[in-house]
């Protein structure tokens, strides 16, 4: 293309890209002094791509230099390609059509690592363990996770075929496998923890979210739930809305769930519970950690405010700029930041973004300065900083980004050679052969002897992942033999019993969690509180702005 012409149409590009999905119409009436700037762009755009010391397309150098450009207002503005974009849409759509089984690298090969009850890839017989070597004849090895699982799914109905290589067959076997309808729940677990007291753990809030919650405490409230345990740890956020429906399910009618204010009168928005849906109204407990972010921040912002529970865990991430998502041309799409969330009591949930170092690796966070054993049944009082407001009853909490906990309580180390252990996929082999000698006699409540520690150690030595001495130093510790047990356990419950069983398994070990069965007194001692003052004052407290 001749010079003219390309430079002609890296500007109708990034025009059309920049413009057109914003401001439609107004395209022409961009002023004199945006053309000049935007000619020099493009001027800068046709010399670096002539002469850069490497080959770069110009789709490349616009791509970026739009996230450059976003890069310069905040930490979450972003530019979504169309394979980004796609991604982004499928994952909140709550389905996507696959085989019906979760997948890792494990040895630098895909496996499956268990298998979904009923879906096609577990009517076929695929097993966990199974090594998937070839996706329609060509070799996984070169894959990246994200790549296999992207080929493996595709249009309902249609076929994939797989390589399978299992562990006693001389052969690999080839396997033709119908894609279906598979479901991305995000309530991952739902199950009672200990007598009378409910676990739910949510993933992530996609379109699903809200009525996947509702059907979890159904089943839990007949399964005889007295007390909640809800875990939003890692859970990056997603959909408003459906972080709106899910906290309408905890708050009481009319209570403020979350506030949006922006630069534009439009972004101005208050967010109340409806008359719907039936309270929770059971002592509560909110389990966060720093990757508690966004949509679920706004959920325990609000269940903390109101003191519909205590928020136990590490403080969250911090993320309470809301993005606005918009198409643009080429199946490309924007998420700008348009307004900043707050919470009931008045508190932004935002950290401080001025250093993008900091922001990212956290490196503002304070080391912890008064240690605590949960196991000893000692928690560390809330951190103290920020801006300090008041809850509906009058307690203090804090702003300046996040949601810090009532309770903070940190999880336990994992000792180093159970480290070593897991990057080399130890527990997962090892569960396989323990599968392979008893096939059919795992239950559901099977826990490994003590002594299978030290069968272990001998199959270490066997499969040449460590030597004798080094072996027998890393198990001796008791903390490494109880968390081996555990491991091992959840690894065998996993591929026989589901990720459920599994879970149920690592919670016995779970800091948090222990800490948090050991609250629900305090739990229950709130809820009491905020009814009297209920009752004192005739109707349900109004959420204050003022510090205490």
């Amino acid at each position: 293309m001749p010079r003219p012409w390309r430079l002609t149409a890296i500007l109708v590009f990034v025009l059309v890209t920049l413009s057109g999905g914003l401001a439609g119409g107004r395209l022409l009436a961009l002023g004199d002094d945006l053309r000049l700037r935007l000619r020099a762009y493009t001027d800068l755009i046709a010399a670096a791509r002539t002469n850069a010391g490497t080959e770069v397309t110009h789709r490349d150098l616009v791509f970026a230099s739009i996230q450059g450009m976003l890069r310069g207002l905040d930490p979450h503005s972003n530019f979504l390609t169309p394979t980004a974009y796609t991604t982004m849409r499928e994952r909140q759509q709550g389905s996507f059509y696959g085989l019906g089984i979760l997948v890792g690298v494990r040895n630098g090969q895909l496996t499956v690592i268990s298998p979904m009850e009923g879906m096609p890839a577990a009517r076929l017989g695929i097993r966990a363990g199974d090594v998937i070597s070839a996706i329609e004849g060509e070799p996984t090895a070169p894959l990246s996770l994200d790549e296999a699982v992207q080929r493996l799914k595709g249009p309902k109905g249609s076929q994939v075929r797989i390589t399978i290589v299992r562990r006693g067959l001389d052969e690999p076997l080839e396997l033709t496998v119908t894609r279906a309808e598979i479901p991305q729940t995000t309530v991952r677990y739902a199950y009672l923890i200990a007598p009378g007291t409910g676990y739910l753990s949510i993933g992530d809030f996609t379109r699903s979210t809200a009525g996947e919650v509702a059907r979890a405490l159904a089943e839990l409230r007949a399964a005889g739930m007295q007390r909640l345990l809800l875990d939003l740890r890692n859970n990056g956020g997603g959909l408003l809305d459906q972080a709106i429906e899910v906290a309408d399910q905890f708050l009481p009618a009319g209570a403020t769930i979350v506030e949006t204010r922006g630069r534009v009168r439009d972004s101005e928005q208050t967010y109340t519970a409806s008359r719907q849906a039936t309270k929770l109204d059971l002592p509560l407990i909110v389990l966060v950690n720093g990757g508690t972010a966004s949509a679920a921040e706004i959920l325990a912002g609000a269940i903390q405010d109101h003191d519909l529970g205590l928020v136990l865990g590490t403080p969250t991430w911090g993320k309470g700029l809301v993005q606005t998502v918009y198409n643009l041309s080429y199946g490309s799409g924007l998420a700008l930041t348009t307004a900043k969330y707050y919470t009931p009591s008045g508190r932004l949930i935002q950290r401080d973004y001025s250093s993008y170092w900091d922001y990212y690796t956290r490196a503002e966070d304070e080391e912890p300065d008064e240690a605590a054993d949960p196991a000893a049944g000692e928690t560390r009082p809330r951190r103290e900083e920020g801006e300090a407001y008041a809850t509906d009853l009058g307690r203090t909490v804090y702003g300046g980004g996040g949601i810090t906990p009532d309770i903070e309580v940190e999880l336990d180390e994992l000792p180093e050679y159970v480290q070593f252990l897991f990057a080399r996929n130890a527990f997962f082999n090892f569960a396989l052969e323990i599968l392979r000698r008893q096939p059919e006699g795992i239950a559901p409540d099977w826990r490994p002897a003590p002594e299978l520690v030290d069968e272990f150690g001998r199959w270490l030595v066997e499969q040449g992942i460590d030597d004798a001495e080094d072996v027998e130093r890393g198990l001796e510790p008791a903390a490494s033999r109880a968390v081996i047990l555990r491991q091992v356990r959840s690894e065998v419950l996993t591929s026989r019993h589901g990720l459920q069983a599994a879970h149920a398994a690592l919670a016995e070990g779970d800091a948090q969690i222990r800490a948090a069965l050991g609250q629900f007194d305090q739990a229950a001692e709130l809820l009491t509180r905020r009814a009297a003052a209920i009752a004192a004052a005739g109707e349900r407290p109004a959420p204050s702005r003022r510090r205490p």
